[in-house]
């Protein structure tokens, strides 16, 4: 008998006579009871879905956050680089002579910039032994090694791919090499260095252990995964424009 229609017709004066309709009451408390219980399930869904999309996107943040990549990140790639000078792997510079116009405008900070992969950061100077401070602010310039105005050594730029917790998005296009393996050959790296701007060419990708091209002016690097050993590098060429 639930929700029956009760239908019941008298004559009245009109000919047609008039008709009620009578339905059993909704109840009204049940109903809006099922819409909570719905709308619950429907926001304990959404809580799960969304927690699951924060963890895949902050997993590497979280797992560089509890463990260190000191020796893995850097120190056995340079490492090498003792006996590589040894055996005559590094090359100088052949222009060392050319530098770029001075130029007042530019900023004092001496400022890496890839316009084709969004990075914009300011160039962090560490020791080796203290270089994770500078990592976690952006990207380290290698130390001992050159410098666009000094270039008996290549300059060597290395950054975090994936970073830390307390980054951003924004901060984390900018500072990091996060995009570093969408950078093409051809494409250019400028470098601001005390009021001078280095433009340079990539000419060359690698993924690999160790560096194998110290005749670069320039070589960036960065982490392929988290995990693996292996390491991403541009090698680019100091054009004289």
């Amino acid at each position: 008998m639930e929700n029956t229609v009760f239908i019941h017709t008298y004559k009245g004066a009109s000919t047609a006579g008039d008709i009620f309709v009578w339905q059993k009451p909704v109840d009204t408390n049940s109903f809006s009871l099922k819409i909570s219980e719905l709308l619950i399930k429907a926001a304990k869904t959404t809580a799960v879905i969304g927690t699951i999309l924060l963890f895949i996107s902050f997993a590497p943040s979280i797992w560089h956050a509890t463990k260190t990549q000191g020796v893995a990140f850097a120190s056995k790639i340079f490492a090498k680089t003792e006996a590589n000078e040894v055996n005559g792997l590094m090359n100088t510079v052949s222009n060392i002579g050319y530098q770029p116009r001075f130029d007042a405008s530019l900023p004092l900070e001496n400022t890496i910039r890839i316009s084709s992969i969004g990075v914009n950061s300011e160039i962090q100077e560490s020791t080796l032994e203290y270089y994770e401070k500078a990592l976690k602010k952006g990207i380290w310039r290698v130390s001992d090694f050159g410098t666009p105005y000094t270039r008996n050594k290549p300059t060597i730029m290395a950054a975090h791919r994936f970073g830390y917790l307390a980054w951003n998005n924004i901060f984390r296009r900018e500072n990091s090499f996060f995009n570093l393996p969408k950078l093409k050959e051809g494409d250019i790296v400028e470098i601001i260095w005390r009021q001078r701007k280095y433009v340079y060419e990539v000419y060359a990708t690698e993924e690999a252990e160790e560096i194998s091209d110290y005749s670069a002016d320039l070589i960036l690097y960065t982490c392929e995964t988290l995990s693996s050993p292996i390491r991403i590098y541009k090698y680019a060429r100091l054009l004289e424009i």
